[in-house]
């Protein structure tokens, strides 16, 4: 029996999908490219470097931008493909999803614009997204973020999460330390690695 009172916040990439949205996005930008694998492995890299705390978060952001070269086209396609990837678990409790929706979260250094059309199958709404969003310039092409976004930024779960002011017990569900320091910084009640 669930309590009420309870906050369900979720990490969106190898969390709610079994993928890092990225990864597969500069898959599908790359398709058909001499250099794809070493991009591909570039970007792997420099995550896990902003990860590590070896760069910031901002410009771990930034440099993964650059390399994708991505554009606004391939964010149907990555929709498309992020549907077929959502995590065995996800998908078998969607009950759940439908029956607590207003009390679930996403909070997301990933991006809105490919979060809010697979969350929205699981009755969890956009203004309850909290991520980060693309820049594009008039071609389409995705040339940057909202570097004013918190969520752009090194720790910046922790302050989505202290800025939302959550009421009642908040359990965090996530794959990563980013997700596991809202708990160690006192803002979460509990903490669940997602391991699937």
């Amino acid at each position: 029996m669930i309590e009420v009172g309870r906050k369900y916040v979720f990490d969106f990439d190898s969390t709610l999908t079994r993928v890092e949205a990225l990864d597969v996005l500069a898959e599908m930008t790359l398709q058909g490219k001499s250099n794809r694998d070493e991009v591909i492995h570039e970007i792997q890299e420099i995550t896990n470097l902003g990860i590590d705390g070896d760069i910031s978060f901002t410009e771990s952001l930034e440099r993964r931008i650059k390399l994708l070269n991505a554009n606004k086209n391939h964010l149907d396609p990555l929709v498309d493909e992020l549907r077929q990837k959502i995590s065995k678990s996800i998908a078998a409790n969607k009950e759940f999803f439908e029956k607590y929706s207003d009390d679930i979260y996403v909070i997301s250094c990933g991006f809105k614009e490919f979060i809010d059309p697979i969350v929205k199958e699981y009755n969890i709404p956009s203004e309850r997204v909290y991520a980060n969003t693309f820049k594009f310039d008039e071609e389409g092409k995705i040339i940057g973020f909202d570097e004013k976004n918190v969520l752009a930024t090194h720790n910046g779960k922790i302050e989505c999460l202290k800025q939302l002011d959550l009421e009642g017990e908040v359990q965090v569900i996530g794959d990563g330390y980013s997700d596991y320091v809202m708990r160690e910084a006192g803002i979460a009640h509990k903490f669940f690695a997602y391991t699937e």
